[in-house]
């Protein structure tokens, strides 16, 4: 009789090893998560996500937008984040701040974030909930999740349905005749940096008179 354990692919006990070590990591690290009364609004609460084509800013990039978005929306302004959780995430740690923000996102994690989370997907762009008023939003940030212009003309949609007017924009270099097709935005001389380098040269666009220049 032929031992069934044969045609079972072994594990190098190096592999093991590594597997065991990282499994370990990701347990202390959501351990640590919840034992330092975790602030689940900061950058990297939420893993990146590969497979959604998550890639979060760098911090400095997530401050930047943030601040650009507050100013922009002015006191008291509506500030809506499309496929853009960092920035989402940067402007909720405001205490305090005289603004309000949603994000509208495809991962269902996000929905942590109670009642501004509203479930996204690009490809039904105006399928939102009826209490999402069109042109409801002071400025809007978005990040479509591909560089395709099948994407960014779908996700304009959306942004065109939020917006009051104000629309930054954040994706790759190679979509600025694109952009500008579907959105009338510019590129701004802000760099954006993510925390992980991307090989795409990344933008942003705006179509208003911004603090990104």
């Amino acid at each position: 009789k032929m031992d069934d354990d044969d045609d079972i692919p072994q594990l190098s006990s190096h592999t093991l090893a590594a597997l065991q070590e990282f499994y370990l990591e990701q347990q202390q690290r959501e351990g640590m998560k919840t034992s330092q009364g975790f602030n689940q609004y900061s950058i990297g609460s939420i893993e990146e996500d590969w497979q959604l084509s998550q890639f979060w800013y760098s911090d400095e990039t997530a401050s930047c937008l943030a601040k650009e978005a507050v100013l922009a929306a002015g006191k008291g302004g509506r500030i809506a984040c499309v496929s853009a959780p960092s920035v989402y995430q940067k402007l909720k740690e405001q205490d305090g701040a005289d603004f309000s923000v949603c994000i509208l996102e495809y991962d269902r994690r996000f929905s942590v974030y109670g009642e501004e989370f509203i479930f996204y997907d690009y490809n039904h762009p105006l399928d939102l909930p009826e209490n999402l008023l069109p042109h409801s939003f002071d400025i809007v940030i978005a990040d479509p999740p591909y560089l395709s212009e099948e994407c960014l003309q779908k996700t304009a949609e959306t942004i065109k349905y939020l917006t009051k007017g104000k629309i930054l924009l954040c994706t790759g270099a190679v979509m600025e005749e694109q952009a500008a097709k579907h959105l009338g935005v510019k590129m701004c001389k802000f760099i954006p940096k993510h925390s992980r380098n991307l090989a795409n040269e990344f933008r942003c666009y705006v179509n208003y008179a911004s603090g990104l220049d």
